[in-house]
């Protein structure tokens, strides 16, 4: 018989979940190293998503308002072919990541945000409202 994993008390900055499978006698140690949200804005105002200023300022906005600290600037090209293309972002912070593509074919935004740093979510679902206009937000989090 299988039991549910079972979360700990964080240990440090780190939770810790013990999983133990009766039937097998293995408990496996599973160390929480971040969260990572995976969000997708459809319904963005076309020329936003087209803008690299405004690109450019979410990121800004959205590294100080989620309490991170950037490694250098962010990183931000034009590429992709067909329904492909787009502008694509990288910001490298100290713990971690944010990185999207703005997909002009169907006014989308793909944005990942890692980190071994505690963030609000919610603020940076508001961050995408504020800057492209989404219509629509779905957002998965992940902690791995």
């Amino acid at each position: 018989m299988r039991t549910a994993p079972t979360l700990l008390p964080t240990i440090g900055s780190m939770s810790v979940s013990i999983i133990y499978y009766s039937d097998f006698s293995i408990t496996t140690v599973m160390r929480i190293w971040g969260t990572h949200l995976l969000l997708t804005a459809r319904k963005c105002h076309p020329l936003s998503i087209r803008c690299i200023r405004t690109i450019e300022a979410f990121s800004n906005s959205l590294v100080k308002k989620i309490d991170m600290v950037p490694y250098g600037p962010p990183q931000i090209a034009y590429f992709g072919e067909n329904d492909k293309k787009g502008y694509t972002l990288v910001q490298l912070i100290q713990t971690s990541n944010i990185t999207a593509h703005f997909v002009e074919a169907y006014d989308e935004i793909h944005l990942d945000v890692f980190s071994c740093k505690d963030f609000n979510p919610s603020t940076v679902e508001s961050e995408v409202r504020r800057h492209f206009y989404a219509e629509e937000i779905t957002s998965q989090l992940i902690k791995r």
